[in-house]
């Protein structure tokens, strides 16, 4: 039985860790951010119109990534507004920040914060925006909580995580092929991860816990192509901060029968020299 104690310690060692695996794969994410964003950008727009922000208002973005859906905000709150971006890792944070600056915005302001322990006063923000890293917190619950504490009363959360890995391929595979050569264990159904939200039922304990009305729950489908074989062996390596690691650490023949595995379990989804992947997120707004 593990004690409160260990649990804690254990949760800090996992944050830790995450942290120096974003950190990692932050340059990656910046050199295919236009790749990125031109395949999953129906989902940032399915969160903004649902958010809905006005002009004056203070938006929050968790977990920003490179913050391409809170820099669709900024343009939305004018130059009375402001958005908030935000990222418990550096890099990541910085790659946002040059994102910022290439696109002209000029109403945000980047902080290091982690979302489960919020540095920002109470009833602060009008909405926040989170895409794609609830699923991936150490303990969800708590920050669902630091959510609703920032956010004033009715003010908006719009955030998406991703349906179940048989439905995300491109995400999935990899994962699959390095259990079954025994690189990492399989993954616990809750554990942070991926698809560790993947059930709406999960989605609605955790939000309606939190003190949030019910959720508006929506699945949002899109295509995720790749070029060829190399542009996706790539972006796994680059940009997948629970397979990256694990690729890195491997000598060059597990390395390449990982490679050839992949390729052969995305036989399914080839399109010309490279790939056409299914790929389905969940989305929710609250308030």
């Amino acid at each position: 039985m593990t004690s409160p104690g260990e649990k804690l310690e254990q949760q800090e060692a996992a944050r830790q860790q995450s942290r120096a695996a974003w950190n990692a794969v932050a340059p990656g994410w910046y050199a295919q951010r236009e790749e990125l964003w031109k395949a999953s950008h129906l989902i940032s727009e399915w969160m903004i119109r649902r958010l809905d922000p006005q002009p004056g208002d203070t938006v929050l973005e968790l977990a920003a990534g490179l913050a391409d859906t809170g820099l669709m905000a900024a343009r939305l709150v004018g130059e009375a507004g402001r958005v908030i971006v935000t990222d418990f890792a550096p890099e990541m944070l910085a790659g946002a920040r040059r994102r910022a600056e290439e696109m002209g915005v000029e109403n945000a302001e980047f902080r290091v914060l982690d979302a489960e322990r919020m540095d920002l006063e109470t009833d602060s923000v009008d909405g926040v925006l989170c895409r794609w890293a609830y699923m991936l917190t150490t303990d969800p619950a708590a920050a669902f909580a630091e959510t609703r504490r920032v956010l004033r009363p009715g003010g908006r959360l719009a955030f998406s995580v991703w349906a179940s890995r048989e439905r995300n391929p491109a995400l999935s595979l990899v994962g699959r092929v390095l259990a079954s050569l025994g690189h990492i264990a399989p993954p616990e159904p809750e554990a942070p991860g991926a698809f560790a939200m993947a059930d709406p039922g999960r989605i609605r304990e955790l939000v309606v816990g939190a003190g949030f009305a019910e959720p508006e729950i929506e699945e949002v489908p899109f295509r995720w192509p790749f070029a060829d074989q190399e542009a996706y062996w790539r972006y796994l390596n680059e940009t997948s901060a629970s397979a990256s690691p694990v690729l890195r650490s491997l000598h060059t023949t597990a390395q390449e029968a990982v490679r050839e595995q992949v390729h052969e379990a995305a036989r399914p989804f080839h399109s010309g020299e490279g790939y056409d992947f299914p790929a389905v997120c969940v989305n929710v707004v609250t308030h």
